[in-house]
């Protein structure tokens, strides 16, 4: 399935809550936000703020570094963040119980790269990246991202 690109820049922190509170309503249960991006490029304040757009603005939201995943009800239903950086290898990430969570909860993965080939079809691919005047942010839109987020970013 062919993705397109939308390009996005991130001054400050402020926008990349921008952009998070922008896609967290148009989540549903069986999406995945895969979070590209170098140590400091902003995939854990992203994640960060669309959890806190669905579960609540003072939600305590740990990183995941060192617990690999972080569960979080919400009204739309269960929320994964998970940070994959840790792993050694594809069959982790099944251990971990990821791959089910790809097909009834919300999952928002930081470092997918960590997952092999087994990368959820139709997910949205966010590359961030830090630049010196700010962040920038990839999205790689697959025809149903296209659709779900046409005329909102």
């Amino acid at each position: 399935m062919a993705a397109t690109d939308h390009h996005l820049f991130l001054a400050c922190e402020a926008d990349t809550n921008r952009l998070g509170r922008t896609l967290a309503p148009l989540l549903q249960p069986g999406d995945a936000l895969l979070l590209w991006g170098e140590i400091g490029a902003g995939k854990s304040a992203l994640a960060r703020s669309i959890i806190r757009a669905l579960c609540g603005p003072d939600t305590e939201v740990p990183s995941p570094t060192y617990t690999l995943v972080q569960t979080y009800p919400s009204p739309k239903g269960e929320i994964w963040h998970s940070d994959l950086y840790r792993l050694g290898d594809a069959e982790e990430a099944l251990e971990l119980g990821l791959h089910d969570a790809f097909d009834r909860a919300i999952c928002l993965v930081e470092w997918p790269d960590r997952l092999g080939p087994d990368l959820p079809d139709d997910a949205l691919h966010i590359q961030l990246a830090a630049g010196p005047a700010g962040h920038s942010a990839r999205l790689s839109l697959t025809p149903d991202w296209s659709g779900r987020l046409a005329g909102v970013l």
